[in-house]
């Protein structure tokens, strides 16, 4: 993506926890703008569009109260990381009818049910049961689901998301489930404060992509990347992010250690 120029971002992984509360309307429309300004300058170092870039807030642990005030700035869709509170959440704003949910978590089969009623977008597709369990859900719903794909670009044990080399033949198993509707692929970056270790995750996600788009079965889609949060997504969007998923930078820091988030994933997303 920027093979003519030569980019020094750096990540804000430095700030984590440190990003101030949002507690007004005020608040989230300052912060949203300030994150849409760094998403419009990471554009203009590498020639892009910003239109091209589609900013996910996510509002994983924040209160229902913090949510409403996101929704009154101008958000409509939000990212949530595990299914059970996305759902109380999505149940308790029912009266928001134009709000829409994208869970951005690992997923367990046993959860699928209620990601198949609620959410419009599913960013963590890494496995067929899962598939299966949605499908079979969605298709008792009358829904159809946007899906990414996630892939593990850091090599960590601790993360979720398919092995690069395993993609291709994943992808090659989705038409049966017409249900859901494959738009793209998906990664954590690792988290790190040096960019570069960073960066190398998101260029072997968009270089897998372009190979795999070669040779996509029919009626999958590998358009949007999914990649970026709070402390690097200025690198993602160099890289060709197309969606990037913010949270801390918007609401606020979070009081919940990000492993109850990611279990067993030691430092995780904190997006």
């Amino acid at each position: 993506m920027n093979t003519d120029i030569s980019l020094e971002t750096s990540t804000r992984h430095d700030q984590h926890g440190r990003w101030p509360q949002a507690e007004s309307v005020e608040d989230f429309r300052h912060n949203l703008a300030a994150v849409h300004a760094r998403i419009a300058a990471a554009c203009q170092r590498v020639g892009r569009d910003p239109a091209g870039v589609r900013l996910l807030p996510v509002s994983k642990t924040k209160p229902d109260a913090s949510l409403r005030m996101a929704y009154a700035a101008g958000c409509r869709v939000l990212g949530e990381n595990k299914p059970q509170e996305a759902y109380r959440k999505w149940e308790a704003m029912q009266d928001l009818t134009d709000l829409q949910w994208s869970v951005i978590g690992h997923l367990q089969t046993n959860k699928a049910k209620l990601v198949a009623r609620f959410a419009s977008e599913f960013q963590a597709l890494d496995s067929l049961r899962v598939a299966e369990a949605l499908e079979r859900r969605l298709q008792a719903e009358g829904r159809g689901l946007d899906v990414f794909v996630q892939v593990n670009t850091s090599g960590e044990a601790s993360k979720y998301g398919l092995p690069p080399d395993e993609v291709a033949a994943f992808l090659r198993e989705l038409p049966a489930f017409p249900a859901l509707r494959v738009r793209g692929l998906m990664t954590l970056a690792l988290f790190s404060a040096e960019a570069e270790r960073v960066r190398e995750c998101f260029v072997l996600l968009r270089g897998l992509r372009d190979r795999l788009r070669q040779e996509a079965p029919d009626g999958i889609g590998l358009d949007e990347l999914s990649m970026g949060m709070s402390g690097d997504y200025e690198i993602a969007i160099e890289e060709g992010a197309t969606v990037v998923r913010v949270g801390q930078a918007i609401f606020g820091a979070r009081a919940t250690p990000d492993a109850y988030y990611w279990p067993s994933a030691g430092d995780g997303e904190p997006t």
